[in-house]
This record gives structure tokens, C-alpha cells and sequence, in this order.
């Protein structure tokens, strides 16, 4: 069997906006690449990038283990190795170029590469693993073990002699529970708990308990596992959790795109708990018309859930139509209400410059963050990727700039209604109008005799006057247009 290293392609300290969040998670994907390869009989070491400087530390690793070959495996559920970032990709086609001069065979999997793959085989990677790759990649190692050539293994790009090829794709895997848990002990998790509990308080690590998501939001891309979507068994995600338990999180991000979906899951999930007598607070990613069911929210309350963050995505109807949303603005407002008497955190993904947005589409958004008053947002601009029926309708457009340098570059890259640095100051000011309401808010409750947190009302002082000042720059942009 092959001495082989695995590794990833995301550096939070290369996404600055990231980093000082202050909440790095561990590669679970890359770690479960990891754990099928050793399941498997091959020796495996992990090289984890997410607190590195840079590439660099690679070549050490590699001197170290010798290993035959290197997989580049990013974790597909983390969302931020989904955005593509040039940064990243960057940074692997240096780390590849470090594997091959060290005379290592190179195995690539991700969303960037998925998309690019002939850019990563140029770079010098052997095989690009498109989509899901675990199935690919035993196959291909096995190939290799046995001295047989690779080309026809299903699910891969590779280069013929300079020739771009890539084979069937290979179906998808439906029994989940039939993967080894990742391999949480090749790594050191004590870094990531000093990094947010400085940050943040306290530990959360992360687990996923689907594959893909059954929607068709005409943005969102899904380059690793598309609109299927496969969940493992609630016996077989517990179990995952108890391992966790032994590393002492204090909460679990649940990195599903769609966490539940499957009926009656969620109840045979409390009820696990309950009978191991486990709890453990958690986040998970929802969609509002799933969370309009009190008995639904009550399962996942009373099995741990803290926080949901939903796609509400616009405040306009018309903009959510647009995008083939499948929800409304009323659903909003009614998830978020019957979320908040249940005593959960509710967080709201926004999006601006989606084609064909107005002004009015702009302060309707706005509008409807003031009136629900989420606990938390998450503003972004459109952002067209491969694969998806916006990235067809745009394409054109993305001759200078298609990817983003990192999570904070909110470039539009493709013709609007408005200038591209209109969309960085509406991100600006929605943010800061925002906190200007909740320090309002605060101060409020504050006269009322609830109490009131002194630094939330302290940010009144710096909010309001910058909310006017953004205010005013965001209107001289809408008219200069």
C-alpha cells in the first residue's frame, strides 16, 4: 500500500476577513478523504493548511513522510472552499508544483478545481477528481497500486498528451453511513480551540450529516454534490458526535447545506440524544418555508439548536422569483417569528446586485432586516460561478475578473444596474444600519429596565453618524449611474 499525504487548499490567514472572525474550522472533509484512504490500508498522514502562513510549510512535511503520492482534498463542506477564491488556488498551484519537483504523484479535489480542472493539470496535478471524490480517488489509488493505467477511472480529468480528458461521471454515493468517520485524530485541534475561544468564548467543531441540496436557486453552484440529496442515519451522525464529545467543543456547526430535510429525522434524532443523555448546543443552515412547523422546531430545540441561518436572500418578491428562490417574503417574516418564540438565534444571508435589482428592490431588503431584525447578517453581492444558470446568464461579462480574490472582495463582475463600487458602499451601509438598529434597540430596553449590554450601546455613538455619512455616499452613487 502507498505512503500517501494528505492535504487542502483553504488558508484563513490568507482570507483576511475570515481570520479576524476569529472561527477556523478543521478540514472535515479532508479529513474524511484522509480516513477512507487508511480504511483502506494505505499509510496517511494530513498536512493541515487552515492555520498556515502560506504554502510553504508543505515542502516540510513532504521531506518528512516521503510520500508517493499527494491529494490536495478540500473540504467541500466548508462554504468558503465553494467561493473559488483566486488567493487559494494560487497557493495550491505552488503547493503542487513543491509535490511534483519532489517527485510525488498529485491527486486534486475541490469545487475551484472541479471547475478549473485543466488549470490544475497544467499546474502539474496527475488527476483532477471531479465532483464527489472518495469512490474516484480508492479507484484510482488502487490502479496505481496495481501498475495499471488510471485514464479510464470514472469521475476524473487528466491530461493526454497535452489534451484535456475527462471521463463518466460516476453516481453518486447514497449510503453514507457505510464512510468511516474522519480522521480527527491526524490533526491538532488544540490551535483552532485557543483561536475562538480568544475570539469567541468558546470551541465549535463541525459535522455534517447530508450530501447535497434538492433546490435549484439559479446561483447557487454545487460543483462537488449537486441537487441530490443523501443523509446518513441519525444513529450513524450521533455516533459522530460522541467522538466529537471527547475533543470538549462547546458547540457543533452543522455544515449542511439543507440540515433535516429528510422526514421525520429530526425527531429520531432528539430522541437519540435524549437516550445517550447528550447535549450540546448547535448552528445549523436551513431554508425558511422547511421551519414553518412549531413541532419541527420544537424537535430541534429540544435537541440542541441554538441558531438557524437562513437564505432569506431579498426583501423583494420579484427578486426572489428572479433568482428561482421558492420562498417568500412572508415565510421570512413567519420562520423567523416562530424561530424567535422558541428562543433560537436567527441569522439571515443577503444578497444585492442580482440582475434586473431596483432601488426599490434595494429598500425593500433593507426594509425587511429592519422590521424582523434578525440576530445576525451576512451581506453579499451576486457572485456568478460555473454551473449555474446566473453564471450562463452573465458569462460574457466575466472577461477581466471571474473569481473573487477572497471573501471580502465583493467585486460585480458583471454589468448592472449600477457601478461595481456602488455594491462595496451598499455593503458598507447595510452593515452599518443595521448595528446602528441594534444599539437603538438595546438602548431601548435599556430605559424599559431589561438591561442592555453597555457595548452594543456604545456602538450607537460610532453607528449612526457613519450610517448617515454611508447613507448619503450610496445616493451620490445611485445618481451618478
Amino acid at each position: 500500500m502507498a505512503e500517501v499525504l494528505v492535504t487542502h487548499g483553504y488558508f484563513y490567514r490568507l482570507d483576511p476577513k475570515q481570520w479576524a472572525d476569529g472561527r477556523p474550522y478543521p478540514p472535515m472533509g479532508t479529513l474524511l478523504a484522509a480516513a477512507v484512504l487508511r480504511e483502506a490500508g494505505h499509510t496517511v498522514r494530513v498536512h493541515d493548511t487552515g492555520l498556515s502562513h502560506g504554502p510553504e510549510p508543505l515542502q516540510a512535511a513532504i521531506d518528512e513522510q516521503r510520500p508517493e503520492v499527494v491529494v490536495f482534498y478540500d473540504d467541500g463542506f466548508n462554504y468558503l472552499t465553494k467561493m473559488c477564491l483566486t488567493v487559494m488556488r494560487e497557493a495550491v498551484f505552488h503547493m503542487i508544483g513543491m509535490a511534483k519537483r519532489s517527485g510525488c504523484r498529485v491527486v486534486v479535489n475541490g469545487s475551484d478545481a472541479t471547475d478549473h480542472a485543466e488549470e490544475y493539470l497544467r499546474a502539474g496535478a496527475d488527476v483532477v477528481l471531479l465532483g464527489e471524490g472518495e469512490p474516484a480517488l480508492l479507484d484510482l489509488m488502487r490502479r496505481w497500486e496495481d501498475g495499471a493505467s488510471h485514464t479510464d477511472v470514472a469521475g476524473i480529468a487528466h491530461l493526454d498528451e497535452g489534451t484535456l480528458r475527462t471521463t463518466p461521471k460516476r453516481a453518486v454515493l447514497r449510503d453514507l453511513d457505510a464512510l468511516p468517520l474522519p480522521a480527527w485524530d491526524l490533526i491538532d485541534l488544540e490551535p483552532y480551540r485557543t483561536i475562538q475561544q480568544q475570539a469567541h468564548g468558546r470551541f465549535s467543531l463541525n459535522l455534517a450529516t447530508t450530501r447535497g441540496c434538492p433546490f435549484k436557486c439559479n446561483w447557487c453552484a454545487k460543483p462537488i454534490y449537486g441537487n441530490r440529496y443523501n443523509s446518513r442515519s441519525p444513529e450513524h451522525v450521533v455516533r459522530e458526535m460522541e467522538l466529537l464529545l471527547r475533543h470538549r467543543p462547546d458547540h457543533i456547526w452543522f455544515a449542511d447545506d439543507i440540515f433535516g430535510l429528510k422526514p421525520g429525522w429530526v425527531q429520531r434524532f432528539r430522541d437519540l440524544l435524549r437516550e445517550k443523555r447528550l447535549h450540546i448546543p448547535y448552528k445549523i443552515q436551513s431554508r425558511v418555508d422547511l421551519l414553518l412547523e412549531a413541532d419541527t422546531i420544537d424537535a430541534l430545540v429540544d435537541s440542541g439548536l441554538e441558531e438557524v441561518w437562513v437564505g432569506a436572500e431579498s426583501g423583494s418578491q420579484r427578486i426572489l422569483d428572479a433568482m428561482d428562490k421558492g420562498t417568500t417574503v412572508e415565510q421570512i417574516a413567519e420562520a423567523t417569528r416562530l424561530l424567535r418564540s422558541k428562543g433560537v438565534r436567527v441569522g439571515f444571508f443577503l444578497q444585492f446586485g442580482y440582475l434586473g435589482e431596483t432601488e426599490t428592490d434595494v429598500q425593500r431588503t433593507i426594509e425587511m432586516v429592519e422590521d424582523l431584525m434578525p440576530d445576525d447578517i451576512g451581506v453579499s453581492i451576486s457572485y456568478p460561478l460555473p454551473g449555474t444558470l446566473f453564471h450562463e446568464k452573465v458569462k460574457a461579462d466575466l472577461v477581466d475578473k471571474a473569481n473573487w480574490t477572497d471573501s471580502d472582495d465583493l467585486a460585480m463582475m458583471f454589468r448592472n444596474r449600477q457601478r461595481p463600487a456602488y455594491y462595496k458602499r451598499l455593503h458598507r451601509y447595510v452593515h452599518k444600519r443595521y448595528r446602528r438598529k441594534q444599539g437603538l434597540e438595546a438602548f431601548s430596553q435599556a430605559m424599559k429596565g431589561h438591561g442592555f449590554a453597555v457595548r452594543r450601546m456604545l456602538s450607537i455613538l460610532y453607528y449612526v453618524p457613519a450610517t448617515l455619512i454611508e447613507k448619503m455616499r450610496i445616493r451620490r452613487m445611485a445618481n451618478a449611474a
